[in-house]
């Protein structure tokens, strides 16, 4: 019996690790150096292609207490980059090469797990050839080759599987000055479900010359990309003319305020980006402006001043699935989906979390209810009180039409801080609150899979 781990990233091999750990034998298939990706360029596993840093090291900080829930559950990949770290102030950087080393080594080691290094291009044609595959892991990531893709698209009957053209920022709702702003539907429509930022003309005019201006970030092959034009870029969009915005996302007709019944030039508005009510996103503000550019220029339009961004838009090539619509909260591909003989979970960016340790948590959930599975053991959900389970739910329930990828934030988790000790005004203190709950509920799953 085996489990096949397809892919040697981080969410692959934290997998495989704790697969392994709980006494079943694993193949991790890793095709380097047989043949590397346009962004991979060592034979170690675990190779991270970008930046070197993890993020924030503390707790208050979503990314912090990500990182401090892997720690308890004893997660190999964080415990290889605490022992590659380098001095990064409040974040956690590693040595890249050590820390791939070091992770390619405890794999290498363990008794349980054998690399196998091949590229696989299709599941039906690796199962047809094994006696000893009982589950399958999908962790390739968001450079999945074509022929792969192609095959789980259609072995899976997902409708599609997306390049991840454009996305736009996602804003804490605590952070926006609610003086400056106003909740309404267009034209009374409805519940007032949207927080609409009105612009005086002057106000568009200063806004739209530092927007076209703006600095934008890098992306390889851009002007080979084909966008569409629900994903236009909202720089792109404004340099086809000073009025493209106003008679696009930015349109005020039927946006009148609820108590002065004043009319304004443009109306950016903010939707409701998760249930609970604490994430908005920018509505057609789809863009690939450098991260500190987006917090110059969007800081121009009123209310958002001083916004805090959950996540900033980015505009890159990147492979996910339609995670809501086939995964449950353990990254489990759902039975009504899988038409092959064994169960199938899916890890990594490729699932729609965002991030090397957001994609890591995901492995582990993977591995750790694979290995629950076939050991006869009730799976675990994290739930969304923890970060760890609040991934997982959002890639698993999100249920909005434009899922997108989402990295580790507070703004995700599920806690009612208030509900155990009432008001709390300060949010590092709310937050503090809230990663305390979620360690001991860790501390919690810790002791079941005792």
């Amino acid at each position: 019996m085996a489990v096949y781990v397809i892919g040697g990233g981080l969410a692959g091999c934290e997998a495989a690790w704790q697969i392994a750990q709980a006494g079943i034998k694993v193949k991790l298939f890793e095709m380097k150096p047989v043949k590397f990706s346009e962004a991979h360029s060592s034979e170690n596993l675990a190779e991270l292609v970008c930046s070197n840093s993890l993020k924030a090291t503390n707790i208050e900080n979503a990314s912090g207490l990500l990182k401090e829930e892997m720690r308890c559950l004893g997660g190999m990949v964080i415990g290889c980059a605490d022992e590659s770290a380098v001095p990064a102030g409040g974040a956690l950087a590693v040595d890249r090469d050590v820390f791939s080393k070091k992770i390619t080594a405890k794999i290498n080691s363990h008794p349980n797990i054998t690399i196998v290094r091949e590229e696989v291009n299709s599941i039906s044609e690796l199962l047809s050839k094994s006696e000893d595959c009982k589950c399958i892991i999908i962790a390739t990531g968001p450079l999945t080759s074509k022929s792969l893709a192609d095959e789980i698209s259609s072995l899976f009957g997902f409708k599609k599987l997306h390049f991840f053209d454009a996305a736009a920022p996602v804003i804490f709702e605590e952070s926006i000055d609610s003086s400056k702003v106003f909740k309404a539907a267009r034209y009374g429509k409805g519940d007032a479900d949207y927080i609409n930022c009105p612009m005086k003309r002057e106000q568009y005019f200063e806004f739209y010359d530092a927007l076209i201006n703006a600095e934008c970030a890098e992306v390889k092959d851009f002007d080979s990309l084909d966008l569409y034009e629900g994903c236009m870029p909202v720089e792109s969009m404004a340099k086809r003319g000073i009025d493209t915005l106003r008679f696009g996302p930015l349109k005020p007709v039927g946006l009148r305020h609820p108590v002065t019944n004043e009319e304004y030039y443009a109306v950016v508005q903010l939707r409701q980006d998760n249930t609970e009510g604490t994430l908005f996103n920018m509505v057609g503000f789809q863009t690939r402006l450098k991260f500190g550019e987006q917090k110059r220029v969007f800081g121009l339009i009123p209310g958002l001043q001083n916004a805090e961004y959950a996540r900033y838009g980015v505009m890159h090539k990147n492979l996910y699935i339609q995670s809501p619509e086939m995964l449950d909260a353990t990254y489990r591909l759902r039975d009504n989906v899988n038409p092959i003989c064994v169960p199938v979970y899916f890890a990594g960016q490729i699932t729609g979390v965002e991030g090397y340790m957001e994609s890591t948590s995901s492995g582990l959930v993977a591995g750790l209810n694979a290995a629950n599975e076939l050991n006869n053991k009730e799976r675990i959900v994290f739930g969304p009180e923890t970060q760890i389970g609040a991934l997982a739910n959002y890639i698993s329930c999100y249920s909005g039409k434009d899922f997108q990828p989402m990295g580790a934030n507070y703004g995700i988790m599920n806690y009612d801080v208030e509900a155990v000790y009432g008001r709390v005004k300060e949010k590092k203190l709310k937050k503090l609150y809230t990663a305390q709950n979620a360690i001991n509920k860790i501390n919690e799953i810790k002791g079941r899979l005792l």
